[in-house]
């Protein structure tokens, strides 16, 4: 996957220096660059080496119609790049981020800091199928999620850890996601997700035996090519049909991104879903 404006700052790491020493004792990478993000808004720390942060992340973030006021949980937030964006994109909505993984929560701490938005970003560590006590069932009005696209067993592993966990599944399948989300949202919240195209039929199935008013927003590479990527938005609860959105075409003839996803990338943009 792309990654978003890498560039690597060396002195980053005396100032994320209890995220790497968290790092180093978990087994996680040492190594951490600083990379900018919505144009240079934000700046998130990452390990050199595992799962790096891609579009995926910001299209996500955009994808959340979130208001001030309200509360938004992201459910495996790695190192905090979707709930910062989000964080960054509409001021006063309050953004908590669980992830399983301590070294990536470290940093993800780390990056809050770094980024101003201790306020408003916050990190939990814990699983998704036992969430920690610090997150109360049916508090939040929005949940955002970018699980695990490779289905366990029919992939091989990365020899990484940490990015082995972030790409296949694991002990938690899709179903366990959509639950989690289910369990967390208020009457009525709303769940957004971004997941491989190809898994699109599983994805609605179980999407739909919670939410309703299901969106599917495709990610054309290009026009004219097959999405490899969807983000999808349900509310609880709801009895509406889903609908197919026109989606949004990444790149355009010369190679680039299209001018609507620089309007997300650079300029902290929304999509409409």
């Amino acid at each position: 996957m792309q990654e978003i404006l890498p560039t690597i700052d060396p002195g980053f790491e005396a100032d994320a220096a209890d995220a790497v020493s968290a790092m180093s004792a978990l087994g996680g990478t040492a190594g951490v660059s600083r990379d900018p993000l919505l144009g240079g808004r934000l700046v998130v720390a990452q390990p050199v080496r595992g799962y790096r942060v891609a579009i995926d992340a910001v299209l996500l973030a955009a994808a959340v119609s979130a208001h001030p006021g309200e509360r938004v949980l992201e459910l495996g937030t790695g190192v905090g790049a979707s709930a910062l964006c989000l964080a960054a994109r509409v001021p006063g909505v309050a953004v908590v981020g669980l992830e399983i993984q301590a070294h990536l929560a470290a940093l993800a701490a780390a990056n809050i800091a770094d980024n101003g938005l201790g306020a408003w970003v916050s990190v939990v560590t814990g699983d998704l199928r036992q969430p920690p006590a610090a997150l109360a069932p049916g508090s939040f009005d929005r949940v955002m999620a970018n699980p695990p696209y490779l289905r366990a067993g029919a992939h091989t592993p990365s020899p990484d850890p940490s990015r082995a966990m972030a790409n296949g599944e694991g002990d938690a399948e899709l179903a366990d996601w959509v639950d989690a989300a289910a369990k967390m949202l208020r009457p009525s919240g709303h769940f957004t997700v971004i997941y491989r195209a190809d898994r699109l039929d599983e994805a609605i199935s179980v999407i739909h035996k919670r939410f309703g008013a299901v969106v599917l927003f495709p990610l054309w590479p290009r026009a004219g090519v097959a999405a490899k990527r969807v983000l999808l938005t349900g509310r609880l609860g709801a009895a509406s049909p889903a609908r197919l959105s026109a989606g949004l075409v990444l790149h355009g003839a010369g190679g680039g991104f299209s001018a609507d996803v620089e309007a997300v990338l650079r300029g902290a943009g929304a999509l409409e879903l």
